[in-house]
């Protein structure tokens, strides 16, 4: 087996923060929808519309609602869901994204003093207020961070092609004491735990989701007809930084059997992936058999390219496919809404290194070349549509989507460069 060494890029997210809370949750929830899906008399899916209105619920089960198999630490069990309008008569794939390492408790006065314990070099003062910015359940008070609300822009877009997407909170993860692969064995557990509640509902209308949507503004309880609409034999999964790592680990050959029954996996993406350097069984990464895709931008200063090498092992013998996407000019944070400077929220920041006397200019620890930062709202962009080519193509079928897949085809040219490496099955 391969053994991966930690490398120097790689430290500052395996001990360190991201950043955190945004806002971006501009939604159309509720909207009505500008059409009704046909089903395909071949599968009994819904035929995928262009330009579909989409509608926003979330479910909450407690913010100790599971509890980690290895450590009996508790977890949420929330989730935002985005779905299209009108679900028809057929069903639609399922893609879970789930959100990395970042603070728990938008607590403003615990952040504030971390930062002047930080200038001040008070060690004690800073873990102090880290304990509480990492703290879960939240002090009675402290809003929970969701940063599971930081893909909402392209859960949207997804579910207007006709996904059911669902981003899941991991908060009870990140403030536990479970790290390395014990940390991507645990958000992997935490992805099982919300399929086995999808493919509950969606094949008997019961379990724990049973009648638990409301309002994601308002609170108030809302009936979504998800029933036998919900096809859990063509699941994706997303996972971003840690989760990247969950996402991978949760896909692996060795780790199918875990999968609740009736729940397949046809697709799985890692957004900057912040994988354990110091694996030493690759067994329990390795994916063969499932269509797998890593993302990460050149200017990220949270995860370096060690990301797209341990992918790249973990995919190694893919027959389903294996897709390298490099982002020119797109860093860490700005994958999640949440955790980026224009929330205005706690911890939140800009992770790409400035290029001295290039403004607007950005590279990664590594020394990466040089490129012109993206704003928030273009990285999200680019990132939402390699990731809709991608689950469009093996949730789908959407052979259209090809040229993108092998970097024949740049949608979006204007905006900036992806550096695409596939390795067609």
């Amino acid at each position: 087996m391969k053994r991966h060494t930690r490398t120097r890029a790689s430290a500052r997210l395996l001990g360190l923060s991201a950043a955190v809370l945004c806002a971006a949750t501009a939604a159309v929830t509720y909207t009505a929808a500008t059409g009704t899906a046909a089903p395909d008399e071949a599968t009994g899916r819904s035929a995928v519309p262009t330009s579909e209105a989409t509608r926003t619920v979330r479910y909450d089960l407690g913010n100790q609602g599971w509890h980690l198999p290895q450590t009996g630490e508790p977890v949420e069990l929330t989730g935002v869901v985005h779905y299209p309008a009108h679900l028809g008569t057929g069903r639609h794939p399922l893609i879970l994204m789930v959100h990395g390492w970042h603070e728990t408790c938008a607590d403003r006065k615990a952040d504030a003093a971390r930062t002047a314990a930080e200038r001040s070099g008070d060690d004690a003062a800073y873990e102090a207020a880290s304990a509480k910015l990492f703290a879960w359940p939240c002090a009675t008070g402290t809003p929970a961070l969701p940063s599971e609300r930081g893909y909402d822009y392209v859960g949207r877009k997804l579910a207007a092609q006709g996904f059911v997407v669902v981003s899941v909170g991991a908060n009870g993860i990140n403030a536990s004491s479970v790290s390395g692969d014990g940390n991507a064995a645990a958000r992997a557990d935490l992805i099982n735990r919300h399929l086995r509640m999808w493919q509950e509902l969606s094949s008997k209308n019961e379990g724990e989701l049973a009648g638990k949507f409301v309002d994601p503004t308002t609170g108030a309880a809302r009936r979504v007809g998800f029933a036998h609409h919900v096809d859990m034999g063509d699941v994706g999964i997303m996972g971003h930084s840690r989760a990247g790592a969950g996402a991978t680990w949760q896909a692996a050959d060795s780790h199918r059997g875990q999968w609740p029954e009736g729940v397949d996996v046809k697709a799985v993406a890692a957004v900057a992936p912040a994988y354990n350097m110091m694996t030493k069984n690759m067994s329990d990464y390795t994916i063969t058999k499932t269509p797998f895709a890593v993302f990460r931008g050149t200017c990220d200063g949270q995860v370096g390219r060690e990301a797209f090498s341990f992918a790249a092992d973990a995919g190694e013998g893919n027959r389903g496919g294996f897709y390298r996407f490099s982002l020119h000019g797109a860093n860490h944070n700005y994958f999640n809404t949440q955790w980026s400077p224009r929330s205005r929220q706690v911890a939140a920041t800009d992770d790409s290194v400035p290029v001295e006397g290039h403004p607007g200019q950005c590279t990664d620890h590594e020394g990466a070349a040089s490129a012109k930062q993206l704003t928030e709202p273009q990285q999200r962009h680019a990132a939402a549509t390699y990731l809709g080519a991608f689950f469009r193509r093996h949730l789908l079928g959407d052979t259209g989507q090809d040229q993108v897949l092998t970097g024949e085809r740049h949608p979006d040219a204007a905006v900036t460069d992806v550096d695409v490496t596939t390795a067609a099955p």
